[in-house]
């Protein structure tokens, strides 16, 4: 059975060990101080520094620029982060699992006809309210009728959280091939796939979306900058591009869903 190569992204420099012994990939993100010898993503032609608001996508970019083209062509190439992991069978998981024993390391059979893996998708009418509260109170209170929506699209819940009007400002940027496609998305789906996460097995979709996602995004930097404070928006490249994926990956390519769990690698550590 084919091994998948799935890169596991770690702020935390203690984490690593842990990773490793999981047999993924540990990757440090960002301009922590990591010990030598663990794979980065300052090196080469990258964005490191902008991790605070670009996420796991400094690795992203990284591995495009600098290491991409020396994965041999038939590996099947994912992410994940040290709080959530790829499970290993599409099915519920046990209410008490054993997290070693519960995480994908293999490519399974079922996945042969497919070119990318996504995160199963979350509703965005699953959202608890009292986040919605907490984080986008000040949006909440312009437009105060919208406790009362029913059907919460996405862009809707990217209103709430991240700013009103943000996604539309960011949408009219990109390309034609993408712009109404995705202003349509985004205005349409009430769920979407999870957690900055994908396993494809081909490097030239990986160049494309690259690409394109990179392109859109630097340009977004022209409108949105980097003087951005609060929980919503100092991250505002990363969550563009959570909401971008799903989007992306559906119209270009065959993908497949699958079960993602969520475990904290610094539980191991106690």
């Amino acid at each position: 059975m084919k091994k998948a190569k799935i890169y596991c992204l770690c702020l935390e420099d203690n984490l690593l060990d842990n990773v490793k012994n999981l047999q993924y990939l540990p990757v440090g993100l960002g301009a922590n101080n990591f010990s030598d010898g663990w794979l980065t993503d300052n090196s080469g032609e990258n964005i490191s520094n902008k991790n605070p608001y670009y996420g796991e996508y400094t690795f992203h970019y990284w591995l495009w620029k600098n290491h991409l083209d020396n994965i041999p062509d038939d590996e099947w190439i994912g992410f994940c982060a040290y709080r959530r992991f790829w499970q290993n069978k599409n099915e519920k998981l046990q209410e008490k699992f054993q997290f070693q024993e519960s995480i994908l390391k293999n490519i399974p059979e079922e996945w042969e006809n497919y070119q990318v893996i996504l995160g199963d998708k979350i509703s965005i009418d699953g959202i608890k309210w009292m986040k919605v509260f907490k984080y986008g109170k000040k949006n909440l209170l312009l437009n105060p009728g919208a406790i009362f929506k029913k059907n919460r699209t996405i862009k809707f819940q990217f209103d709430m959280f991240h700013g009103n009007g943000v996604l539309d400002k960011a949408i009219d940027l990109l390309d034609d091939e993408n712009r109404n496609d995705f202003k349509k998305f985004v205005n349409t789906e009430t769920s979407y796939n999870q957690g900055n996460m994908f396993i494809c097995k081909s490097k030239d979709i990986m160049k494309n979306y690259y690409e394109t996602l990179f392109t859109w995004l630097k340009k977004c930097e022209d409108i949105f900058g980097f003087n951005l404070k609060g929980y919503g928006s100092i991250r505002i490249y990363a969550f563009l591009a959570e909401r971008f994926l799903p989007y992306w990956f559906n119209k270009n390519t065959k993908v497949k869903e699958w079960p993602i769990i969520f475990y904290d690698l610094r539980n191991l550590n106690d």
